[in-house]
C-alpha cells in the first residue's frame, strides 16, 4: 500500500525488539492533563485508541478515567496486552481488542473519544488517515491525535543516528497548520493544533547504540532541558510533540 510507510513485518520486528512492555502507568502519564480535561468537559464514556498496541493509553483511560475502552491495531500480541493489564491491576476483559487493518475496516460503532499517539506520521496521505480516525468519532465526540515533531532538534538527532527509523516517518505531516486545515475541511469544529513539550530527544532501542551516541544524546538532552527551564516555551524547533484536538 503506497500510503503506508511501514508494514506488518516492521511492526512485528519493532515490538519483538522491545523489552519490559508491561509497565505500571502513572497518573501523570504523558498528555494526562489534556485527556482528563476532554473527558471531564465532554462527558466522555467510551474511547478507542487506534494503532496503540500494547495499549498504554487504553489502559490509562480505563485505569484513571474509568472509560469503556477499545484498542485497535494492525498487530496485537495478546500476552503482552494481558501482562500490561495485570501490571495495572485491571482484569483481562477490561479492554476490548480489535486486531485489524484500519484500511479494510468499517467501524461497527462510534466513540466519544478517538485517539492515536504516534500513528498518523507513518502514512504518506495525512488527510486520508485523519479521515479514517474521524469515521470512528460520534457526533459531538472528540478527536485527539499526537505525533512526534521531527522538524525539531529531536528529528535531526533521529536522522543522524537512526536513519532507518527516521525514514519510517512522514515528516511533512508534522505541521500543526496542515493538521488543522485537514480537520476544518472535514467539517470538524473547535480545532486546535500546536506544539507540545519544551524539549526532549530520544532513540529507539538506545541500549543498542554506541557509547558515544548515547553520551551525545544525554548531553543534548541535558542542555536542552536546562535551556528551556531558564527560558520556558514551546516551539517548532525544540518541542518534541504536536497535539491535534477537534470536535465532530
Amino acid at each position: 500500500m503506497a500510503n503506508l510507510l511501514t508494514d506488518r513485518a516492521f511492526w512485528v520486528s519493532y515490538w519483538e525488539s522491545k523489552k519490559g512492555l508491561a509497565v505500571q502507568l502513572p497518573a501523570n502519564y504523558l498528555f494526562h492533563r489534556q485527556l482528563a480535561e476532554i473527558v471531564d468537559k465532554g462527558n466522555v464514556q467510551t474511547a478507542i485508541e487506534l494503532g496503540g498496541f500494547p495499549g498504554y493509553y487504553a489502559v490509562f483511560l480505563k485505569k484513571y478515567l474509568k472509560l469503556d475502552v477499545t484498542l485497535l491495531d494492525y498487530f496485537v500480541h495478546p500476552p503482552v496486552v494481558q501482562a500490561l493489564l495485570k501490571k495495572n491491576d485491571l482484569k483481562p476483559d477490561d479492554i476490548h481488542v480489535i486486531e485489524t487493518d484500519l484500511f479494510n475496516y468499517q467501524p461497527a460503532e462510534q466513540y466519544d473519544l478517538v485517539l492515536s499517539c504516534g500513528l498518523i506520521e507513518h502514512f504518506n496521505d495525512t488527510a486520508d488517515i485523519i479521515h479514517r480516525h474521524i469515521s470512528f468519532v460520534k457526533p459531538g465526540g472528540t478527536l485527539f491525535i499526537t505525533l512526534p515533531n521531527f522538524k525539531a532538534v529531536n528529528g535531526w538527532f533521529q536522522k543522524q543516528f537512526d536513519k532507518d527509523n527516521y525514514d519510517k516517518h512522514n515528516i511533512d505531516s508534522m505541521d500543526p497548520e496542515l493538521l488543522k486545515s485537514i480537520c476544518e475541511k472535514a467539517g470538524l469544529k473547535e480545532v486546535t493544533s500546536g506544539y507540545f513539550g519544551r524539549f526532549s530527544v530520544w532513540l529507539e532501542n538506545e541500549d543498542q547504540k554506541s557509547a558515544g551516541v548515547r553520551l551525545l544524546k544525554k548531553t543534548i538532552w541535558l542542555a536542552g532541558k536546562v535551556f528551556t527551564k531558564i527560558i520556558p516555551f514551546e516551539s517548532k524547533n525544540l518541542s518534541p510533540y504536536i497535539i491535534l484536538v477537534a470536535k465532530k
